[in-house]
């Protein structure tokens, strides 16, 4: 059986395309980011340490970002972004624990009294319609962050491709309908999302880059919040 081609998503700073794991070690040697680094160390300010942070959703794995985080942020900062870019919908209860779904960290723990290299944890939104995501901690520096906010997002992956269920041409649209009650992908383009004839969920909801479309509310926009 062949296997699944991985997901790929753009470097920030070099705009090299490759997949999670490659990017992974493109950090280190990045003529780019490298070059960030060097230009942001110059600016007035207390140098600190800065983590790269590798999100992951637990069931959809094509669904990635890198992360920088800085050590005066804490985890409701690290919340906020996964709402903003991902998650939010209805305004659902979160938490971040080690061990699944035990353990619950509180939200306003700084980074800095938890995080170090090999750190996992989950991250769960809504205990109803739940959205998991995987944390982990893959590798800090010392030195000054890249922008004034708490998170720089260094890439994630590019929308999945999918074929619609009637043409196998790319998909851009989900049919709800589908998906719960006929236990199909639900995929459709937009010729075949025009007239298609399930409504007991709505109409065929866009297709974005987030692991919730499809669940509860959600609706987008699938943006970083900065």
């Amino acid at each position: 059986m062949a296997r699944k081609k991985q997901s790929r998503g753009e470097c920030k700073f070099c705009s090299r395309e490759m997949t999670k794991g490659g990017l992974t070690r493109h950090f280190s040697k990045c003529a780019k980011y490298l070059e960030a680094i060097e230009e942001a160390d110059k600016k007035r300010g207390k140098k600190q340490k800065i983590y790269h942070v590798q999100i992951q959703d637990a069931w959809q794995k094509d669904f990635w970002l890198h992360l920088e985080m800085e050590d005066s942020a804490d985890l409701e900062d690290l919340d906020a972004y996964l709402r903003s870019i991902w998650l939010e919908c209805c305004g659902h209860l979160s938490q971040f624990s080690t061990g699944g779904w035990g353990d619950e960290i509180p939200m306003n723990t700084p980074i800095k009294n938890l995080f170090q290299k090999g750190l996992k944890l989950t991250h769960i939104y809504d205990f109803g319609s739940s959205s998991e995501t995987l944390v982990k901690v893959i590798g800090e520096r010392e030195g000054k962050p890249l922008t004034k906010y708490p998170i720089f997002l260094m890439a994630r992956n590019k929308l999945p491709e999918v074929a619609c269920i009637e043409c196998k041409q790319k998909a851009s649209w989900l049919c709800m309908e589908c998906m719960y009650e006929y236990e199909e992908p639900g995929f459709l383009c937009d010729k075949h999302a025009e007239n298609h004839p399930h409504e007991n969920y709505g109409e065929p909801v866009p297709l974005m880059n987030s692991p919730r479309v499809g669940i509860c509310g959600y609706d987008g926009p699938a943006e970083p919040p900065y």
